[in-house]
């Protein structure tokens, strides 16, 4: 890939609730972790895209200083419009490089981290960027053995579409199994909580499935394409998607599996 992903606020919200979901289970476990601890102080979303969800946690912590943190200049431009003066801010920055100025009372990451490869390697680091009895939180997506994801790494690594496309084809490899998150925030020194759950989205609206991916999976290849190869691309991908998700009159049904991650630094006497 020699042009950078470029990411469509709009199009990301367009299933806010279905992609909300995750974040507010997750934080769920973030307040039982934290059940004994005083509200935070300093609250970091790293991968914060459109800055809803970052607001949230400003409303939830009023007295916390949040910070919202992506690489995408497209995402923090949309998220502006929820900073508050001297409580919550926005900037652009790459988890994989990203140091706070401060130790982190609460630090998540919403569906970001397989965005960044070889992002176990950072679990040190980001744990060491906690406060004593700081969370760390993040989910990441566990569906890239899905048809979501298989017809897509099929037809970008076909003849018709390799040559341009086929870099970076495969992001199967951007997701640890469970048991490697638990051992990797063990090993950082987290006591960690890690499980999976599968949503059943019934999803409305014509050629679902599509307009989903178009907001995640999909942006590499609307970075790259134009025109009527752009066109062509997701006409062929919209119509093995049909087939693998048939549409009934409720709805189409996207099965989702994700992986979700709770560790708190421990507290030394």
């Amino acid at each position: 890939m020699t042009k950078p992903v470029r990411w469509d606020p709009q199009q990301y919200q367009r299933y806010g609730d279905e992609r909300s979901r995750p974040f507010f289970e997750l934080l769920n476990r973030v307040q039982v972790a934290r059940a004994e601890a005083a509200d935070p102080s300093y609250v970091v979303d790293l991968g914060c895209g459109p800055g809803p969800l970052t607001r949230f946690l400003a409303d939830l912590w009023p007295n916390a200083e949040v910070l919202g943190v992506d690489s995408s200049s497209d995402m923090i431009a949309s998220a502006q419009e929820h900073a508050i003066d001297d409580r919550l801010s926005f900037v652009v920055g790459d988890i994989a490089d990203w140091q706070p100025t401060r130790p982190v009372d609460v630090l998540i990451a919403n569906a970001a981290l397989h965005w960044v490869p070889g992002h176990i390697d950072l679990m040190p680091r980001i744990a060491a960027a906690l406060a004593p009895g700081g969370v760390l939180a993040f989910q990441v997506p566990d569906n890239f053995t899905e048809p979501s994801h298989t017809l897509l790494l099929d037809l970008r690594t076909s003849p018709r579409w390799r040559d341009k496309l086929g870099d970076g084809a495969d992001r199967s490899a951007g997701v640890e199994r469970p048991q490697r998150y638990l051992t990797a925030m063990i090993d950082a020194g987290l006591d960690a909580d890690v499980w999976q759950t599968e949503y059943l989205h019934v999803l409305p609206g014509e050629d679902a499935v599509l307009e989903w991916v178009k907001g995640t999976a999909l942006r590499p290849v609307l970075s790259l394409l134009d025109g009527d190869e752009r066109d062509e691309f997701l006409a062929d991908y919209a119509a093995a998607l049909r087939a693998a998700y048939p549409k009934d009159d409720f709805g189409t049904v996207f099965p989702f599996c994700r992986t979700f991650a709770v560790g708190r630094a421990i507290l030394r006497a």
